[in-house]
């Protein structure tokens, strides 16, 4: 059934006042069916672990002392009706397992039990669960009253609408994924997306920035290590993947991990498990695994700086994110969208746009994307004098200038020897090193302000600047 329908939830929670009982049916389980079991001695222990673990599928003697089977289910139905229930029952009590069908039990046996009765019941009822969550996720889609609104993404442009129906089918797998798309377009957004639809969607998705984090802090943050594993190691730290247990984790840039954490990560990708820095012994992980990137990992491969066999373990299905210029006829749609966010953010209900703003805001090549756009009337409805917000509130003029002023030796001249990847490598290179030594000169060399102010961590600013051979002291008076 779970390889049908994608369910990676299998839990069953067994409510009986017999430990005898309780031992018998859980090894069962476990043993023949793979199922995660927890067991209660009453209805009432059941509810609090039917409120905290979320089960599948409940097993429910009934005939115990102070709440009895029948009851539990009525109870349980109030916390959540999609979970199957199958009542147990002894001599003398059939007539009322029969009155139990009646309000909505999924199916009931009687002791002695035949195990392969028990296993098949229980699988019947776990996609009887799946079924129920599925439709009522999609009723909740369909009442949506602005059409569009899915999971954040915004827009009807076929190629957004193509991107949402494939996130939609791979949600309830635990399928790899790898988010591709230029910066800015809602890479973060589906993996969301992907989260908030599957299985896993009642666990906080784990994400981790990897170009912010130096190679030895990005290992440590996503395999954790040992006391004493290195010098100021003075605690056992837990890492992201085991934090992501039973989740989803986003390895957002995955292009720009180091390749000694590709070969740790791909371990991880082929055998379900981790290592801490310092520890002999792995750690089994069930993390469903998302990356993203804006790069081209072909020709980083090419160069040596990205594994071939990763890259083909994370690709197991490329969800393509649609630049904006894609999807030009959802611009209205956004802006309209994003005006009513900040105006209600800002306490600024008067605030319009002209017909001149929506103009430029229509007819400008959004480079940044969707990021780009949502940051421009942000600032506008923030930073606008008046009701009606004009061109000259978009300060579109002025960030371009600033743009062009910060940059002078950037010359696209200069690369069009070069292939697109070349090129791209050269200009993005050029300007980095011109933003960094910018924001350097600005704080006249204190790192910690100027990755405050770039907002990034202090260890990646200084990863950066030996990258690009930029010495501080040149910036100190």
């Amino acid at each position: 059934m779970n390889e049908l329908t994608g369910n990676s939830s299998r839990r069953v929670l067994i409510v009986d006042d017999e430990p005898d009982m309780r031992r018998l049916l859980a090894r069962l389980l476990v043993k023949k069916g793979g199922y995660e079991v927890l067991e209660a001695d009453s209805g009432a222990v059941g509810l609090v672990i039917v409120r905290e673990w979320l089960p599948d599928v409940v097993l429910t003697d009934v005939k115990m002392p102070g709440m009895d089977g029948v009851e539990f289910f009525r109870r349980l139905k109030e916390v959540d009706p999609t979970i199957s229930t199958i009542i147990m029952t002894g001599y003398g009590t059939v007539e009322m397992a029969v009155e139990a069908l009646k309000t909505g039990v999924y199916d009931f046996f009687q002791k002695p039990f035949d195990n392969d009765q028990i296993l098949h019941a229980v699988a019947r009822a776990m996609e009887r669960t799946w079924l129920l969550r599925e439709n009522r996720r999609f009723h909740e889609l369909q009442q949506n009253p602005e059409r569009g609104d899915f999971f954040g993404f915004i827009g009807n442009a076929p190629r957004l609408l193509e991107v949402e129906d494939l996130l939609r089918r791979l949600a309830p797998s635990d399928m790899t994924v790898l988010i591709r798309g230029e910066s800015g377009t809602g890479k973060e957004v589906a993996a969301r997306a992907l989260h908030a639809m599957s299985g896993r969607a009642g666990r906080r998705m784990v994400t981790v920035n990897c170009p912010a984090l130096p190679e030895n802090i990005l290992e440590s943050e996503l395999f954790g290590y040992c006391k004493g594993a290195f010098t100021g190691a003075d605690r056992d730290k837990v890492g992201l993947f085991v934090e992501a247990h039973r989740s989803t984790i986003l390895l957002d840039e995955i292009a720009d991990i180091p390749v000694s954490i590709q070969t740790k990560l791909l371990r991880v990708l082929q055998e379900k498990e981790i290592q801490p820095l310092g520890q002999t012994r792995t750690i089994p992980v069930d993390v469903r695994v998302v990356a993203s990137t804006n790069q081209d990992i072909e020709a980083k491969i090419a160069r040596g700086e990205f594994r071939e066999d990763l890259f083909y373990r994370l690709n197991v299905v490329t969800v393509r994110m649609p630049s904006l210029e894609e999807i030009r006829s959802d611009i209205p749609l956004l802006i309209h969208h994003f005006l009513g966010k900040y105006r209600t953010e800002y306490e600024r209900p008067e605030h319009e746009f002209s017909e001149e703003a929506i103009q430029l805001l229509l007819r400008r090549p959004w480079r940044g994307n969707v990021r780009e756009l949502q940051n421009t009337i942000n600032r506008a409805v923030l930073l606008g004098a008046g009701p009606t917000l004009d061109k000259k509130d978009l300060r579109l003029d002025v960030q371009a200038q600033g743009s062009t002023n910060a940059h002078p030796d950037l010359c696209f001249d200069q690369v069009q020897h070069l292939d697109y990847a070349g090129a791209k490598e050269a200009v993005l290179k050029e300007f980095t090193a011109s933003y960094l030594r910018a924001a350097l000169g600005r704080t006249k060399g204190n790192i910690s302000l100027a990755a405050k102010n770039c907002g990034m961590e202090r260890q990646a600013l200084q990863r950066l600047l030996r990258r690009y051979q930029i010495a501080i002291s040149d910036f100190r008076s």
